[in-house]
Formats: C-alpha cells, structure tokens, sequence
C-alpha cells in the first residue's frame, strides 16, 4: 500500500496573492464594496455556522490514501502487514546476494522495530502458507500483491508474545485452542496473574470460572491437590464447610442408594430390601435435590430427606417382629465388636510403670467394666443352655 506524501497546490490562491486586487477594495466585475475583515473569532464562528451550507470539496489526496489503506486493513487485518514482511524479508537458505530482500533484523531497523516483532509475523505468515492459504516466502518478490486470507483467521497464526515459543506457552496455546479461544487472550492471562487475582476477587463469575478450572486441573495434578488439601486443613472457615458439604453428600448418597438399588441400610447396619413406600418417599426427595442450581445450598435439602427415610426404614423395622429381632442381634454384636476393639488397644506392656499413671478412677472404671462383663457372660450362657 503507497501513501502519497506530495502536497497538492491549494485550487484557490490566497486573497492576497490574487492579481491586481487590493485588500479591501471592490472589484469592477463584480461590483462587489469593501467592507471591514472580521475578527479571526468571528470568521471562525462563521465558517461554523454555515459549515453545512458550503460546497464540498475536493478530498485531500492523503485522506484518500489513508481511508483505502484503513479499508485495506479492515477487509485483511495483520495479513497486509505479514505481506509486506514475506516479500521483503529473505527467507532461511538464501543469501544477501541471491536476492533483493533483506533479512529480518535489516528490515526491522528500517521499519523502526525490533527484529522479534518481524519475526512474529514472518512466522505466522509461515504457517499460513503450510496450511495452503498464501503463497511460500519464495515465490513472492518485493512489492507484489497476492489475494490475502480474511481477517479473522489471521489470530489463528499469529502469536503476539515471545511466551507462546516455551514449554509453558505451548501447553497454554494447545489449551486455549481447545476451548475454542485465542491463544493470545490466555497467555496474556498467564502471563499477569496479578490481574486474574483481581478480576477473581472482584468478579463472581470470573471466580466460578476459576474453581471450575481447578477442579479440572485436580484431576491430573497430584501436586495440586496436596497443596489445596493443606489449604483447607490449615483454614477454619473451609474445615467447616468441607464437613457439611460432606454431611449433606453423605445423606444423599443414603437417598440416592434407596432410588437405584432398591435397598436401605437400618440404623444398626444390616442391609434391608427398600419398601414401596420408602422408595416413593426417596424419589421424591431425590427428585427435588436434583432440580436445585449448582449454586443452591444442599444441606437443607439432604438434611430433610434422610431424616424423612430414616423415619420410615425405622417405622418398617419396628412393624417386623423378625426384623426387630435381628436389629437387636446387628446392633448387640456390633457394640461388642467396638468394645473389644477399644479394649485391646489398652497395653500393659509397662506393667511394672502403671504406678507413675495410676488415677483412683481407673481402677473403678475397671471394675464396673469386668462386673458388666460377667453379667453378660452369665446372661449368654444362660441363653445358650436354652434356660
């Protein structure tokens, strides 16, 4: 694109350059009397009054120029510029002598730039012409015009930061490319994190944005996932919170499990064939959960629905005789289970030490514990005998 830099002479001479006539003085052909020049103010008001009114005029050569070029780069975008650097820039494997071009750093010292930003164009022109939307380096020569792609797929080649070449800049542009973004709109992200904190303090969409990210990255990075851990560990506010979304994740598994597999565990834990009623009553619930917002706290909900279930799994328990009966068993063996368990983590290894730890109430606590043992034990027999 040529710009023409000559001035045009002016199509009317100034008054005072006008033949034969003298400022102030009418004109015989015209008949026209003189009258007293205004005020550079008041001509200029003038001129502003009757803007609208005057002829038009001729457009500046310059104007033109720079309108077709703006028309120009509109229609091409950074290909009109990528243009002038293929043609005028050597390619790799040609020599000074071999050709009229001039190499990157050569042509960046005449346009007054450095060579890495020639270089950023150069390359996405290179790519473009391995896609088979321009012509190679070599098949063009300096000044000659070629029909150049649409504008909009030129951020699809070109690559505006240095960052984009490194390891990092690769995984971000292949990720950005992805999502159907431009790779330069992620890198700039990455490359200022002090703005994304910002935007993720001050943005409630920008942070669900990111929380979203992070549980996807979770997934595959190890790392991530201890140092988020400890996070919530070490943060109060988070402790609570993880426990009640895990509270209410819990309940509603306990739901969930009664709609899908048609069974339900008694408060004791033995494993029970779900009745219609308690499943109608579990889908409902179900139902309700599930048409809540991502954003809609669960609690309330999970809380509502398991302690509905609950109630009827206990209400079914209590109408079976022979389920009772069993409950009792279940719940029986599983106390002793646990207090046995608890009892053989005591150690008496250090015999001879338990006077440096005695307190009076150990003792008793013991002694209650082996008298309600043995009346257990005489209670078992008992029933065993068939007494």
């Amino acid at each position: 694109m040529t710009v023409v830099t000559s001035q045009p002479e002016p199509a009317v001479p100034p008054v005072d350059q006008v033949p034969g006539q003298v400022p102030g003085q009418a004109t015989a052909e015209t008949g026209e009397f003189w009258v007293e020049p205004a005020s550079a103010v008041d001509s200029t008001a003038s001129v502003d009054e009757h803007d609208e009114e005057r002829a038009p005029q001729e457009t500046h050569a310059e104007v033109a120029q720079d309108a077709r070029d703006f028309g120009a780069y509109v229609r091409a975008g950074g290909w009109a510029f990528a243009l002038k650097v293929a043609r005028s820039v050597r390619p790799g494997g040609e020599l000074a002598g071999e050709t009229s071009k001039v190499s990157a750093k050569g042509f960046a010292e005449l346009a007054g730039c450095s060579p890495e930003r020639v270089m950023r164009y150069y390359k996405a022109w290179d790519r473009a012409a391995d896609d088979g939307l321009v012509p190679y380096f070599e098949a063009l020569a300096p000044g000659q015009d070629v029909e150049l792609p649409d504008s909009d797929l030129w951020h699809a080649y070109y690559v505006s930061r240095s960052s984009a070449t490194s390891d990092r800049g690769t995984a971000i542009t292949a990720a950005a490319e992805a999502e159907g973004i431009r790779p330069t709109k992620a890198l700039e992200v990455a490359e200022n994190p002090t703005a994304l904190r910002a935007a993720i303090l001050a943005d409630p969409a920008t942070a669900q944005a990111a929380r979203t990210a992070l549980l996807d990255r979770l997934q595959e990075d190890p790392a991530l996932q201890t140092d988020l851990a400890r996070d919530i560990a070490r943060t109060d506010e988070l402790k609570k919170a993880v426990a009640s979304e895990t509270q209410a994740a819990g309940r509603i598994g306990y739901v969930r499990q009664i709609v899908e597999n048609g069974q339900v565990k008694t408060p004791a834990g033995q494993t029970i064939d779900a009745p219609a009623e308690l499943r109608a009553e579990a889908e409902r619930h179900l139902s309700l959960i599930d048409e809540l917002d991502d954003g809609e706290d669960t609690s309330e909900w999970a809380s509502e629905a398991y302690e509905s279930v609950k109630d009827i799994v206990a209400q079914t328990v209590q109408a079976d005789p022979e389920l009772r009966l069993q409950e009792r068993r279940t719940k029986f063996y599983s106390s002793l289970q646990k207090a046995t368990k608890v009892f053989e983590e005591l150690t008496f290894d250090d015999v001879e030490d338990l006077d440096t730890i005695y307190e009076d109430d150990m003792l008793q606590r013991l002694e209650e514990l082996q008298e309600a043992v043995s009346t257990c034990i005489t209670a078992l027999r008992r029933a065993a005998a068939g007494e």
